[in-house]
């Protein structure tokens, strides 16, 4: 027996050690990531704070949303904010104005660039690459730079109080498209679209058959993009649109909050959240392909 602890004694002593030193080691590698973790729930909790609170104010009674100190909870809950909000401006109005935008922009978007894109990354053409530089460098362009001559343009072939100006340049091509989509295709073998040239299809037969079914990630991302743009365009509307009839939702709540103001602050928090809603519903439908489409396209940090 003396013989048999002698020689347990010390292996037991190295297993314990052993294990000391991995519980150490994983102990080092788990603080970094809850650190990271930590710092991510913060900065979640910090960006998702402002929709709870519209989200609470517009259940409140008026006295509740203004009342000091600040009442998170809203007690009772006033749901007669909402219907009021629908009487009080035409947001279904607004919403199906705002909802057709986004449907003929949406169709643009993803169809010129997806034909813009094939032909910078998978078609050979002289000066191919130059021109995408310059296609990338309006980039650098704000909108503020353009926004006046456009709006000459557009008041010259009278486009203005129309849709128009809203929705045909989403046909016409967008730079950040563009180079999304082109980093997505030139990662799909070029042996597919060779294979089908040898059959004898064209470029556009290659690009509907094999190149989109392929990049529907990309394009998915494309169209979230444009509907999000779309949907909270407020500038736009406000430029050229002047009948209120044909007013999108951004301009309405606008108008909404500047006719009001705090007279009927649950009605306007109601009215922004029925704004924000399809947006936060959209991108949670679409957020498996927007990962994948931002990953698999050199976008990744």
């Amino acid at each position: 027996m003396a013989t048999i602890s002698e020689h347990t004694g010390p292996t037991a002593r190295v297993t314990s050690r052993t294990q000391s030193r991995s519980n150490t080691r994983l102990s080092r590698r788990m603080i970094p990531s809850l650190l990271r973790h930590a710092l991510l729930i913060t900065i979640g909790a910090a960006f998702i704070l402002p929709f709870i609170w519209m989200l609470g104010t517009s259940l409140k009674t008026n006295q509740q949303a203004i009342s000091y100190p600040p009442e998170w909870l809203p007690h009772p809950i006033h749901w007669r904010n909402y219907p009021d909000a629908l009487d009080a401006a035409p947001l279904l109005r607004y919403a199906w104005n705002t909802t057709r935008i986004c449907l003929i922009a949406i169709v643009g978007a993803v169809f010129s660039n997806a034909l813009i894109a094939y032909g910078f990354s998978r078609v050979e053409w002289k000066g191919r690459d130059a021109v995408f530089v310059i296609v990338l460098a309006t980039l650098m362009l704000p909108f503020q730079v353009t926004m006046i001559p456009l709006f000459l343009i557009f008041a010259r072939i009278d486009w203005t109080n129309t849709y128009l100006p809203l929705t045909v340049p989403a046909y016409l091509g967008n730079a950040f498209f563009i180079f999304l989509l082109r980093q997505f295709f030139i990662r799909i073998p070029r042996d597919y679209s060779d294979a089908a040239r040898l059959e004898g299809a064209t470029e556009l037969r290659i690009l509907w058959d094999i190149i989109v079914p392929l990049a529907r990630p990309a394009l998915i991302t494309v169209a979230l993009f444009q509907f999000l743009g779309s949907w909270n365009d407020f500038l736009g509307p406000l430029l050229y649109l002047n009948d209120e009839r044909k007013f999108t939702l951004a301009l309405g709540l606008a108008n909404m909050q500047s006719t009001y103001g705090l007279s009927q602050y649950g009605q306007i928090m109601a009215a922004a959240t029925m704004t924000v809603a399809p947006v936060v519903i959209a991108y949670f439908l679409a957020q498996r392909y927007f990962i994948q489409g931002i990953a698999t396209s050199g976008l990744k940090g």
